[in-house]
């Protein structure tokens, strides 16, 4: 007998379930962080699953989840719900009495969907590779009590205790708020980076095989990128991806901004004497020198209606988006939220993309779809050309904001930091934005960043949130 084949009979002979278990994990750890194949562990791990009746296809790293489950459909209903977290309602006498062998079982079954999901190997990737992993990642979900492609997509499930099939899940719920914002974009991140390992217009030919892609920002950064090597089907399913992402950004920007009021109350303008105007607390209280005691009665002599008027002048908003490589997160979140502004009563906005040439993208400004279609990723940076486009459009500065998104790393840094000047001079309302993504991650050129807060307008840097919240500010 070999030394691996004793190694593995020692264990089976003279260790406990925990350690059982424990055999398991340390192989899963070993599998995740070196490819190399540890003999001792590999084939006492192979005795615990034999031992404890489960296939040793388990073991292997080429086999799906649902290669497992079509040849033993009993394990279906094990990997539901595997990974959810206990109630809180259960005591330290009953972890103390759970069946460990149970747990055993457990620990292989987990191992199986952990390594599948998480062990992604290097190199090219086919596209048969990214349809078993994102096959695997489903049944990672529904271990975790959520639905397939719930987490990667950053939706928040139905609601605790809610298996996939919208069914009880017996008694456990997950904790879905460190679930979701900590799995969640690791499985958007891995599904991305299996993407641009493999030939991107392979998948996209395929409309199953698109279909199954999960929107995200590092693909939406490579459809941009290609959008002009494809054709056909490939190119039908690019758009449908890329709108699909720009409607879910959409959603949620557009809740951050709905509140924006249309205008200032313009009391210049008396108001309209009309019944739905009247302002009847004010009436009163304006007239309570006329009350009769005798009577009871309150003599009205005059009627206070409310200004409704709004200011009239449109304000003019104008956003330059940085289209390099380095910005492609800014770019597609900026075009979207430009578009969400230009629908808003009484506000006029324009939008240009730069790289080394500008592109005025203001007749696409309310499509977002339509503006990230005509961009073209990539090449060095000029802000001087993107200048000679905002210029022109600045009609009445006090009444413009001029919205300028960039890591500012310019080649020709004083003229375009002299003209950005000049428009801060002027009265324009001057929003430098070194980021918009979000995660809130991005870096900005330390030269503009000092000038830009010596001269009072500071780098916004972070979440969009902060953004909308300057833009709304400067228009209501």
């Amino acid at each position: 007998m070999s030394d691996d084949m004793e190694y593995a009979a020692d264990v089976l002979e003279a260790a406990p379930d925990d350690n059982r278990r424990q055999v398991l994990y340390w192989r899963l750890l070993a599998r995740l962080f070196d490819p190399e194949e540890q003999a001792g562990l590999e084939a006492a791990s192979l005795a615990v699953v034999e031992d404890i009746g489960l296939p040793p296809g388990l073991l292997d790293p080429q086999a799906s989840v649902d290669s497992i489950v079509q040849r033993h459909p009993e394990l279906a209903a094990e990997f539901d719900g595997l990974m959810v977290p206990e109630t809180d309602t259960e005591d330290a006498a009953d972890r103390d009495t759970r069946d460990r062998a149970a747990e055993v079982r457990r620990a292989a079954l987990v191992s199986k969907v952990l390594l599948n999901v998480f062990a992604t190997g290097s190199g090219a990737v086919g596209a048969g590779q990214l349809s078993r992993w994102q096959s695997d990642a489903g049944w990672l979900e529904r271990a975790l009590g959520c639905a397939p492609g719930e987490l990667r997509g950053g939706r928040v499930p139905g609601g605790p205790g809610v298996s996939p099939t919208g069914s009880g899940g017996g008694g456990r719920t997950p904790d879905l708020s460190s679930l979701i914002p900590a799995i969640g974009p690791e499985l958007g991140a891995l599904e991305a980076d299996l993407v641009r390992r493999m030939h991107l217009r392979e998948v996209l030919a395929d409309p199953q095989l698109a279909a199954r892609l999960t929107p995200s920002m590092s693909l939406i950064e490579q459809l941009l990128r290609d959008k002009n090597n494809l054709s056909g089907v490939a190119l039908a399913n690019a758009k449908a991806l890329i709108r699909r992402f720009v409607d879910e950004v959409a959603e949620v920007l557009r809740t951050q901004v709905e509140k924006s009021s249309v205008g200032a109350i313009d009391r210049s303008v008396p108001p309209k004497r009309v019944f739905r105007n009247l302002d009847l607390d004010r009436t009163i209280w304006k007239n309570l020198t006329n009350y009769s005691p005798e009577e009871e009665r309150l003599y009205v002599d005059r009627l206070y209606y409310r200004h409704t008027a709004r200011k009239t002048t449109p304000q003019r908003l104008i956003v330059v988006v940085d289209q390099s490589g380095s910005m492609v997160d800014s770019m597609v979140n900026c075009t979207i939220l430009a578009s969400i502004f230009a629908g808003l009563p009484k506000v006029d906005v324009h939008l240009i993309a730069y790289d080394t040439r500008a592109l005025d993208l203001t007749p696409w400004v309310h499509d977002p779809f339509e503006s990230l279609l005509r961009t073209q990723l990539g090449g060095g940076t000029d802000g001087t050309v993107a200048m000679a486009l905002a210029q022109p459009k600045v009609a009445e500065p006090r009444n413009t904001v001029v919205v300028w998104i960039s890591d500012f790393y310019e080649w020709q840094s004083q003229p375009l930091f002299d003209s950005m000047a000049a428009l801060h001079r002027s009265g324009v309302k001057f929003i430098p934005v070194g980021s918009v993504t979000s995660s809130g991650r991005g870096s900005v050129n330390p030269w503009f960043r000092e000038r830009f807060k010596d001269q009072g307008t500071p780098v916004i840097s972070g979440h969009i949130r902060k953004l909308v919240h300057e833009l709304k500010t400067f228009l209501t």
